[in-house]
């Protein structure tokens, strides 16, 4: 007998095909102290990701979920993104527009960002907090030069979670959007070193704490987590 009735619920434990069907069980690996690297967490991270991209059935290893909270009302927003860069001295950085996104809003009046990987082939995920700071724009040229031609002229085109105004009764915004575009199609024709907008580039997390998943049968998951002291960082497990 369901324990909620159909009226109640639109859905309810959604882990399969059948009704109230149970969640399957994390059963491919397990992860111990010994596995790991105790003076930083950015060798295991390496060490995942090049296994979630080796992986056939983990087409974007380097999606995460990027998650800011706006101060003084404290809002959480989050939104996927790409990791671009894991620099050597353990510094995540993704790209986006800094001048109109909610993001852009919520790291300049509070730096403190988190990034979540989840790769579920493998069972495992990995949560990274830290503070946010810009790239410099030298810096963010060398990666914007290594996109398509397009993506490069929707960086300058696109005023990132700004309203679009309908032109017309039949269209819904994008006329506007795609004005702007052939605004800077023609800005920058017959010119293929185009430089990086002033208010587009990279952002850089130092990551003050990270935690490292595998999940386990039973919801026994395997939890270590580095929390940065100092110049040090400090190896810890977790209870699941």
């Amino acid at each position: 007998m369901a324990l909620h009735s159909e009226s109640s619920k639109l859905i309810f434990s959604p882990s399969g095909s059948g009704q109230n069907q149970q969640a399957p069980q994390f059963t491919r690996a397990t992860l111990s102290v010994a596995d790991l690297d105790p003076s930083s967490p950015i060798p295991q991270f390496h060490t995942w990701f090049t296994q979630a991209q080796a992986s056939n059935a983990i087409p974007h290893a380097e999606a995460c979920a990027l998650s800011t909270a706006e101060l003084p009302s404290g809002r959480v927003s989050s939104r996927m993104v790409y990791l671009k860069e894991l620099d050597a001295a353990g510094g995540f950085v993704v790209y986006s527009n800094w001048a109109t996104s909610r993001k852009s809003k919520d790291v300049a009046t509070n730096p403190h960002v988190s990034l979540l990987f989840w790769w579920e082939t493998l069972q495992q995920q990995v949560r990274v907090e830290g503070t946010a700071s810009r790239l410099p724009r030298e810096e963010s040229q060398k990666y914007y030069d290594t996109r398509v031609r397009g993506s490069r002229i929707g960086a300058w085109a696109s005023r990132q979670s700004e309203v679009l105004q309908p032109q017309d009764e039949q269209d819904d915004g994008r006329k506007q959007l795609e004005g702007w575009v052939r605004e800077y199609e023609d800005k920058f024709e017959g010119q293929e070193a185009i430089p990086v907008p002033e208010f587009w580039g990279g952002l850089r997390v130092v990551p003050e704490r990270v935690e490292f998943w595998q999940g386990r049968e039973s919801r026994l998951h395997d939890r270590f987590e580095y929390v940065k002291d100092g110049d040090k960082w400090t190896l810890q497990r977790l209870s699941p």
